[in-house]
């Protein structure tokens, strides 16, 4: 028996389906918690607020990743480059879901603007997969790179005490740096500097709003 060829409504609403459970619902993750077997300690509050604006910075990171990516994925031309965007995705849900639950740890919630996240991401991703395919994988170089700079950021200024989200980020690292490394051998394109300069500009706004939203 063949399986159903996906028509385009099909795509719509299961692309439509993943916003929503990215943004409204709680994704699981398909790997162990990095921060399982990790000691909790009491932090002091202004620690776990610092502790939990960054927290929610990174969950507002995946939620945008996940957009990124299958907004990407749905406009990709070789199968090869959809697959690795869609493996990228699935570890994004695993971040995703890891950030979600030590935010409920920290007695803390996602942004608000989540969705506004998400939609703006989306639509940046379908505009770079319509470059093409270099294009695509050289966006998720960028991304990741610039992820990966302001996990480095998080790792240094987190609370000395907070061993559980210490252990979420290190393995948040190493994967966003494997992503990246991987789309560069796909044949990723280096992205003009003008478009670094605007994501990383992007970043920096969406970084300031969700500490505090």
């Amino acid at each position: 028996m063949h399986a159903r060829q996906l028509t385009f409504l099909d795509r719509i609403l299961a692309q439509a389906q993943h916003a929503m459970d990215t943004v409204l619902g709680d994704p699981p993750a398909t790997r162990p918690n990095p921060a399982a077997g990790t000691p909790d300690v009491a932090l002091e509050p202004a620690e776990r607020r610092h502790a939990a604006g960054l927290m929610r910075i990174n969950h507002v990171g995946e939620v945008c990743a996940q957009a990124l990516y299958v907004g990407q994925a749905a406009v990709a031309r070789d199968a090869h480059t959809r697959e690795h965007l869609m493996a990228a995705a699935q570890e994004e849900t695993d971040h995703l879901a890891w950030c979600a639950e030590r935010l409920r740890e920290l007695d803390d919630r996602p942004s608000l603007f989540n969705p506004l996240w998400y939609a703006g991401s989306y639509a940046i991703g379908l505009a770079a997969g319509l470059r093409g395919d270099g294009w695509n994988l050289g966006f998720v170089v960028e991304t990741e790179r610039q992820v990966e700079a302001h996990l480095d950021e998080h790792l240094q200024t987190l609370p000395p005490a907070d061993l559980r989200s210490r252990a979420i980020l290190e393995t948040m690292k190493a994967d966003e740096a494997r992503h990246a490394d991987e789309a560069e051998r796909a044949g990723a394109r280096v992205l003009p500097q003008p478009i670094a300069a605007v994501m990383s500009l992007a970043s920096k706004a969406m970084k300031t709003v969700a500490y505090r939203l």
